[in-house]
């Protein structure tokens, strides 16, 4: 393999995908420029199929257009598009406690709320990111604000509705390492102490309580210290969660000089989970294991979502750029080979959200309130970022 040409062919596609099928999919079909916001339930050709919009997916695109922005190009409608949906945000999306909605309708009447605080973290991260780009520090200061007010609602007993009844006393891995990342992505625009404290914690947390070597993974749930718990749900791997945990480190490893602990800690995360997830027969990553190889009690199991392919994509990058270790290039080009195959619709764009096992389409809708501007473009601009970091380390060798 010629690593260099091969790097600039990524780069290359990455940037023409996103700036020629997945950007302007979403301007055209998502973007609601009539009540502002973004739609994400939108059938295989675009058009809507549910007005219900989705408060997750309002920071999601939010972030996206801005990173994009701020990495890709100064494509004026999508700085344009990411502060219409946050007035949107800031006008409908918040109820009286502060506590944001999980799903509205399509002028921002509440229709739903639930006990997760992810609708904060996204919009939070949409908020420092549109400051970056637009260069008003005032939304860098709601970002943190509103990272503030996600820790008080996770530390303020009976504010959030738990989850099970009182003698379950689980830990999960979902909102540990989302704050990762929403730390990191606050601190781009905003130098805070405690956004670092919270990275810290949280790796931390990972270390001490999730990553069980006797098993060679990281557990979705466990108990109050970390115990493994033998249960269906307990005994749960998500292969792409785990990957995508592992760059959110190593981006924190880079920011400290490539942190031996850090780095030893996500490549570690990153070697098990691609372990787990690698489909041996059928290639892609799967969505569930059960740490015991026991059959997993997820009816969508033995699926392959779009989500985690998009994560491994950026996570080989980042391990190659961290290591210089060709392994994680080959990981590279067949995560990659597998999911250009199988999830981008020639005839519509964009791409598929969910396959079978074996890689043929399950249902052809482009979005939902899960599915919808967010892990495809991501990638796409995260993994350029990262192909260039390459090539300027090739250059510079």
């Amino acid at each position: 393999m010629n690593i260099k040409e091969y790097i600039q062919q990524w780069a290359s596609t990455y940037k023409k995908e996103l700036t020629e099928n997945i950007m302007p999919f979403w301007m055209k079909y998502g973007w609601d420029k009539v009540n502002g916001g973004v739609y994400t339930c939108v059938n295989r050709d675009g058009s809507l199929m549910d007005s219900t919009k989705s408060v997750w997916f309002q920071g999601r695109f939010a972030f996206v257009c801005s990173f994009a922005y701020n990495n890709v190009e100064h494509n004026a409608e999508w700085l344009e598009a990411a502060k219409n949906t946050l007035d949107f945000i800031e006008k409908y999306c918040f109820d009286k406690d502060g506590h944001m909605y999980f799903s509205v309708t399509a002028t921002g009447k509440p229709l739903r709320k639930r006990r997760y605080v992810f609708s904060e973290t996204f919009a939070a991260i949409a908020m420092s990111e549109y400051a970056i780009a637009s260069g008003d520090m005032t939304y860098a200061e709601k970002a943190l604000k509103l990272f503030e007010d996600t820790q008080r609602f996770l530390n303020t007993p009976g504010f959030l509705a738990p989850k099970f009844e009182p003698e379950v006393n689980l830990q999960s891995h979902s909102i540990i390492m989302i704050l990762i990342n929403v730390g990191s992505r606050i601190r781009e625009a905003i130098n805070e102490p405690k956004l670092t404290q919270q990275i810290d914690e949280s790796i931390e947390k990972l270390q001490k309580y999730f990553m069980h070597p006797e098993f060679k993974a990281l557990l979705e749930s466990v108990g109050p210290n970390g115990e493994f718990v033998d249960t269906n749900m307990t005994r749960t791997i998500n292969p792409g969660h785990c990957i995508e945990t592992s760059w959110f480190i190593m981006e924190e490893a880079r920011l400290r000089g490539w942190d031996k602990n850090l780095l030893d800690t996500a490549l570690t995360i990153f070697n098990w989970s691609w372990d787990w997830g690698w489909d041996k027969e059928y290639g892609g990553i799967i969505n569930f294991r059960d740490c015991k190889n026991l059959p997993p009690q997820d009816y969508s199991q033995d699926m392959k979502f779009w989500w985690p392919q998009c994560e491994t994509i950026i996570a080989s990058l980042y391990a190659y750029l961290a290591t210089g270790d060709e392994m994680y290039l080959e990981r590279h080009k067949i995560i990659s080979d597998w999911t250009y195959t199988h999830f981008p619709d020639k005839k519509y764009g964009e791409w598929y959200g969910y396959l079978h096992r074996d890689g043929t389409v399950a249902q052809p809708a482009k979005g939902n309130l899960y599915k919808g501007p967010f892990h495809v473009p991501r990638m796409m601009i995260k993994s350029l970022v990262l192909c260039e970091e390459i090539l300027k380390k090739i250059s510079n060798s």
